[in-house]
């Protein structure tokens, strides 16, 4: 994307840690060059397992507009559900991308003129050794493989320290397996 800001939308469930996850790209955005970087999450009343969202916006230019993202180039789902419950790619870009977690096949996604990638990071975080339900590290790895704006090289060191104390080889393992195993599908 030759864009001078890319806005990506997050969306998840209350408790799955997508506001971790968007922070954790956010630095890693940012120690790799993009000097603009904004993330805004959203809060309000939801509880545990409801749907929440959170933006984030990159730059190699310093950003002005802190506004949440109406307009997304690129929306990554913590959860394949949400899908049904939620309008994930409402105001998305054309040819924007959604990174998906689910055992699907991008194909089984019919997203008029949005390109799909899809990981079963559920599964995949289980083998990497982290709890059922821990998805928010692997879903960067499906994210970096399919926008290609981050290495790997990058995200990792981040995700270890933010999950210091907290089996950070295991989060950094389930981002590298997912980032191995993300099906990049075309346009729909």
């Amino acid at each position: 994307m030759n864009q001078k800001m890319i806005e990506i939308r997050w969306h998840g469930r209350g408790g799955q840690g997508a506001i971790t996850a968007a922070k954790i790209v956010a630095n890693a955005a940012f120690a790799s060059g993009y000097s603009g970087v904004v993330m805004a999450p959203t809060f309000g009343t939801e509880r545990r397992g409801a749907p929440v969202l959170t933006s984030l916006k990159i730059s190699k230019n310093k950003i002005y507009d802190l506004s949440p993202i109406t307009e997304p180039d690129m929306v990554v789902v913590l959860d394949h559900l949400i899908v049904e419950e939620v309008n994930v790619t409402a105001g998305m870009k054309p040819g924007g991308l959604i990174v998906i977690n689910s055992p699907k096949r991008p194909e089984n996604f019919k997203f008029k003129g949005i390109r799909v990638a899809t990981a079963d990071v559920t599964t995949i975080a289980v083998s990497a050794g982290l709890p059922p339900g821990v998805v928010n590290t692997g879903i960067i790895g499906a994210f970096a493989m399919a926008s290609r704006l981050i290495d790997m090289d990058m995200l990792i060191p981040v995700i270890e320290a933010e999950f210091k104390g907290k089996k950070p080889r295991r989060n950094a393992k389930a981002a590298q397996i997912t980032f191995d195993n993300t099906i990049l599908g075309g346009q729909s």
